[in-house]
């Protein structure tokens, strides 16, 4: 299987396997959702269970009229059992992946993390991975972690990178560059997350996290533009090409985010990972386009190598 290298090759695989994965999403009740609907019923990817909360149906009903095969209603009184439903759904496995409508985040992420009935594994740890089609770099770009994890210990870098690194390779990466950001190249103990990079470094050496090459620390440029690592006098698998960004704290990885979409004319998508199925939570200012294109790299996560 050849990597994907834009999105349009994404969305066209999932056409061609003939196959609708089914999403359950938590309260669509605004545009962005209704468009990501409409637009995955027409590409045909997916078919949807609505959960909705009371006083929202009105939507819901007009999205099941139009592709009454392919979406279902289900009624809860209020965002909150909504979501209860919604993960329910996917445990039983009548979902094969949840989405966040028009939600707030911490009342979605409260279904999602409760340790009973929830979708993480004992002892699993949540992150974020996000991607990104910049026009001027040359293969779709992964990056970690912009939405969950503050500060990052050891533990939760491991996850983000074994996350990230098992999405490129079931994406046909089978050997993805792996860098490891930083302000600069130098080890500094005044910036503890270098110390880690090097601890992860060691661990990649010795087939921790699968096929796959790292390098860090590192700046962003340097990860992404050979001539800049060539200036630096660097030589590596990872510089210039890399796949994957593991940034040092939410900080640099958020602002990285808004960056490249505002400036960069970026189309981007993301999704929550270490979840027992994938899990789409979109902010509020994704374009409908970031959100639809979640939820293919969400439908690609979930489909087994067939």
């Amino acid at each position: 299987m050849e990597p994907f290298r834009t999105l349009s090759q994404m969305v066209n695989s999932l056409r061609s396997r003939n196959y609708r994965r089914r999403v359950a999403v938590v309260c669509p009740n605004d545009p962005h959702t209704e468009y990501v609907v409409i637009r995955s019923l027409r590409e045909e990817i997916a078919e949807f269970l609505l959960v909705v909360d009371d006083g929202h149906q009105e939507l819901a009903r007009h999205l099941q009229a139009a592709s009454p095969n392919y979406v279902c209603i289900y009624k809860a009184e209020t965002p909150d059992e909504a979501a209860a439903m919604a993960v329910q759904l996917v445990r039983t496995g009548e979902a094969d992946i949840l989405m966040k409508g028009l939600i707030n985040t911490d009342n979605l992420l409260r279904a999602v993390l409760n340790k009973e009935h929830g979708l993480l594994p004992p002892g699993g740890i949540l992150s974020h991975v996000a991607m990104a089609q910049i026009p001027l770099y040359h293969k779709l770009l992964f990056f970690s972690d912009a939405a969950v994890i503050p500060r990052p210990t050891l533990e939760q870098y491991r996850a983000m990178i074994r996350h990230d690194v098992g999405l490129c390779h079931k994406l046909g990466c089978s050997e993805p560059r792996v860098a490891l950001i930083h302000c600069s190249e130098k080890v500094n103990e005044k910036f503890p997350h270098t110390l880690s990079y090097v601890q992860l470094m060691d661990e990649a050496r010795q087939g921790a996290f699968g096929p796959m090459f790292m390098d860090g620390p590192m700046d962003a440029k340097t990860a992404c533009d050979k001539h800049s690592g060539e200036i630096k006098g660097l030589s590596s698998p990872v510089v210039g090409n890399t796949d994957i960004m593991i940034f040092p704290n939410i900080e640099a990885g958020n602002i990285f985010y808004k960056t490249i979409t505002l400036f960069g004319d970026a189309n981007t998508a993301g999704m929550l990972t270490g979840t027992i199925a994938p899990v789409v939570v979109p902010s509020r200012s994704d374009s409908g386009n970031s959100k639809y294109y979640s939820l293919v790299l969400a439908c690609l996560a979930g489909t087994q190598n067939d």
